[in-house]
C-alpha cells in the first residue's frame, strides 16, 4: 500500500510535466493565421504620423504587438505659382518614412507627376498609394505656402 502511494506521488506529477510539454511544443509549431486584411486611407500634413492598423495583428493571443509607423517627413512642391513664369511647370511629391515595429525605418516618395515618380509603393507587406492632396492649386507668388493635407491609401491587400 505504502508502495502504490509512494508511486502515484512520484508518477502523478511526472505525467503532468510531460503533458505540459508536450502541449506547449505543439502550440509553439503552429502556424498563424495571416492578419485580416485591411484598406485605410490617412491624411497626414507635413511632420505628422499615423499608426498603421489593425494593431495586434500578427501577434501572440493576448498580447499586443507594436504596430508600423508612418510619417509625413515633408511636401517638395516645385510647381509653378500663380503670377510667376516659370521654364518648367515643375512636379509635386511626398517624403515618407516608415517605422516598423522592431523600430527599422525606410523611405519613399510619392508623386503622381513627378517625373520617373509614382503614386504606389510596397514596403514591408504593406501597400501605400497617394489617394489625393490639398490644395490642389497653388496661392500667388507673394502668398504663403499652403497648409498642406495628405490622402494616403495603406493596405496590406496587394495589388493584383
Amino acid at each position: 500500500m505504502k508502495k502504490t502511494i509512494l508511486r502515484q506521488l512520484f508518477v502523478l506529477p511526472l505525467l503532468v510535466a510531460v503533458m505540459a510539454a508536450l502541449h506547449a511544443c505543439g502550440s509553439a509549431n503552429k502556424v498563424r493565421p495571416p492578419p485580416a486584411p485591411f484598406t485605410t486611407i490617412y491624411v497626414l500634413t507635413p511632420g505628422a504620423s499615423a499608426t498603421i492598423g489593425p494593431a495586434g495583428a500578427g501577434g501572440m493571443a493576448g498580447v499586443a504587438q507594436a504596430a508600423p509607423l508612418v510619417r509625413l517627413e515633408r511636401v517638395n512642391d516645385s510647381r509653378c505659382r500663380a503670377g510667376s513664369v516659370c521654364v518648367w511647370a515643375g512636379y509635386i511629391s511626398f517624403s515618407f518614412t516608415l517605422q516598423q515595429a522592431d523600430g527599422t525605418v525606410s523611405s519613399f516618395v510619392l508623386s503622381d507627376n513627378m517625373p520617373n515618380g509614382v503614386a504606389t509603393v510596397q514596403r514591408a507587406g504593406l501597400t501605400f498609394t497617394l489617394a489625393g492632396y490639398e490644395p490642389k492649386a497653388l496661392p500667388a507668388k507673394t502668398e504663403a505656402p499652403p497648409d498642406y493635407r495628405v490622402s494616403l491609401k495603406v493596405s496590406n491587400i496587394n495589388p493584383p
